[in-house]
């Protein structure tokens, strides 16, 4: 092998000397030049002879710390137009959140009327606290936004995780943070982080909300946990649920609580009772000021008759603890089985809209039916829903902003926050 090699080389060789003799060579660009014949012998004898190593093993890949994940994350989006959040505000305007930052608009007619410029423009939650400042969510935190300046207040809290997933204002009007590594509370009026919930059983607390009482329900990665408002203590936790991730939850007017998974529409009876009381408030009579003259509008012979005082009637709901207060039994709603919904919220009429990664789709409570998939939306996977807005639906996709006409069902996108090439 090695003498046929080596007689190969030696044939090659004189043709590159009789080359040589001719004092030119056919060059690498095409065309005859005048080279040193003992560079070009050296040459062919090194290529022929250098040995050929196979290249070094790449190095085993090891999993990004957290925060390279974000960064990578973050660098690898591109022009990215999922709208995430959506929260209408006590002045009419509804709060847009996507991937490209947050925006203020007209729900009535879609015209924006601000633009927010966040420290980081990756919006995860919105939500507004009890004195109408705006609670924006992001992948570095939280960031307070007045809504009448657009004025950001950063704010440095000590999160369990700067990834904020869902925010959630409860009765007495703090503020929950549920970040993708726990629970934190913060007082919105002081500005203080008042606790936080770090070793909370599923880790990610992906979706926030209130039952009937006041309990904070969290899902998480692994089922849900009820947390005492009060104390911000775990009451308890379930971990059967269908589809184990409690991606999003909502509570019904009646007192259960829904759940959506990967895979399920769930209901859960928490045997709270509901009661609608009937409220009877004296509404005092309109003062009227006295007649100059003495005796003036009455009859000298007949005595002013005493007015029937004025009674206001009024009718209120109230939630009451049922006999089992660790009452937790699941319904799963077969129409919309095996689907992976990801928003849910009723509407003013006790339907729930139901976000799913193929559809949007508006489901008798009751019953289960559904009317199909709302047509012509900038995409199928549907990531928030803000229902009786403006008198329209507003949804937020993977691919950008629509709203629903309530009367026909039919999808009609916001051109703004979608691409141009849509």
């Amino acid at each position: 092998m090695a003498a046929s090699h080596l007689f190969r080389n030696r044939w090659r060789c004189l043709l590159i000397m009789a080359l040589c003799v001719q004092g030119n060579v056919f060059g690498e660009l095409g065309h005859w030049t005048n080279v040193s014949c003992d560079r070009v012998l050296a040459q062919t004898l090194a290529q022929e002879t250098t040995p050929v190593y196979p290249p070094d093993a790449p190095p085993s890949r090891r999993s990004p710390l957290p925060n390279q994940r974000q960064e990578i994350e973050e660098q690898t989006v591109g022009a990215d137009y999922r709208v995430s959040a959506l929260q209408p505000d006590n002045r009419g305007a509804l709060w847009v959140g996507s991937w490209q930052g947050l925006a203020k608009i007209d729900p009535k007619t879609g015209r924006i009327l601000d633009r927010i410029s966040l420290p980081n423009q990756i919006v995860g939650a919105i939500a507004q606290d009890k004195s109408g400042r705006i609670w924006v969510g992001t992948y570095e935190g939280l960031a307070r936004v007045d809504p009448k300046t657009g004025t950001i207040t950063a704010q440095n809290f000590a999160l369990p995780s700067n990834r904020v997933l869902d925010l959630l204002v409860d009765q007495r009007g703090y503020l929950w943070v549920g970040t993708d590594a726990g629970l934190a509370l913060i007082s919105p009026d002081k500005g203080l982080l008042m606790t936080t919930v770090k070793n909370l059983p599923g880790v990610s607390a992906n979706a926030l909300t209130l039952d009937a009482l006041g309990n904070l329900w969290v899902g998480t990665l692994d089922g849900l946990v009820q947390i005492n408002t009060a104390n911000a203590l775990i009451k308890r936790r379930i971990t059967n649920i269908p589809g184990t991730t409690v991606q999003t939850l909502a509570s019904s007017p009646w007192g259960t609580l829904w759940i959506g998974t990967p895979t399920d529409l769930l209901e859960a009876d928490l045997g709270i009772k509901r009661e609608i009381r009937t409220i009877q408030e004296p509404v005092k009579p309109p003062t009227t000021k006295r007649a100059n003259l003495k005796g003036a509008g009455r009859s000298p012979n007949k005595p002013g008759k005493s007015a029937k005082p004025a009674v206001k009637i009024r009718r209120e709901v109230v939630y009451l603890a049922g006999e089992d207060p660790g009452m937790f039994k699941l319904r799963t709603v077969t129409q919309v089985r095996g689907r992976n919904v990801t928003a849910l919220h009723f509407d003013n009429v006790s339907s729930i809209w139901v976000g799913t990664t193929t559809g949007l789709l508006r489901v008798n409570p009751f019953n289960g039916a559904t009317g199909g998939e709302i047509p012509y939306l900038p995409s199928g996977r549907i990531l928030s829903i803000s229902p009786d807005t403006g008198g329209k639906l507003w949804v937020g996709t993977s691919e950008g902003l629509a709203w629903v006409n309530t009367t026909t069902f039919r999808g009609y996108p916001h051109q703004t926050f979608q691409s141009v090439e849509r």
